[in-house]
């Protein structure tokens, strides 16, 4: 996949690049999408739109799951079940295999949208992973480059 870079000045520009991702995630048939950035970067607030996007019946109580470490949002109209980790408390990839991570990456039922992937890196696969990364510019816009 081409990177492809995104600003995002405010809120209003969220929806739109959400729209974008779910749509690359549809046509590619990707289950995992990756997402880092500095804390407070907008990485939940982008997750909430593009569940939101993807059509997830859950949806509407789209957050953080930071003390849970996944949030189940429900199945989207084709059927896919979307999951949100947020593994930032986590502090090695074993912990991550305790909470059964691999079978929701491993299951082609799920869309799986993974805040600070660095802590379970290797066991993420090398192919089929859609990555973004949202940088905080000086000017308070966001910078969003998406790749593979």
């Amino acid at each position: 996949m081409t990177e492809q870079t995104y600003i995002i000045s405010g809120l209003q520009d969220v929806p739109a690049v959400a729209e974008a991702l779910a749509t690359t995630i549809a046509e590619k048939e990707l289950r995992i999408v990756t997402f880092d950035g500095e804390m407070g970067a907008g990485k939940t607030t982008l997750i909430r739109s593009m569940v939101a996007a993807l059509g997830a019946d859950g949806s509407d109580g789209a957050n953080s799951p930071s003390f849970a470490i996944a949030n189940d949002y429900g199945r989207t109209p084709q059927g896919l079940n979307v999951f949100h980790f947020d593994l930032y408390r986590l502090e090695s990839a074993a912990e991550a295999m305790d909470i059964g991570f691999e079978d929701y990456l491993d299951d082609p039922s799920n869309i799986c949208l993974i805040e600070w992937p660095d802590r379970a890196e290797e066991l993420l696969p090398a192919d089929g992973v859609l990555r973004v990364r949202i940088e905080l510019l000086p000017d308070r816009t966001r910078r969003l480059t998406v790749g593979d």
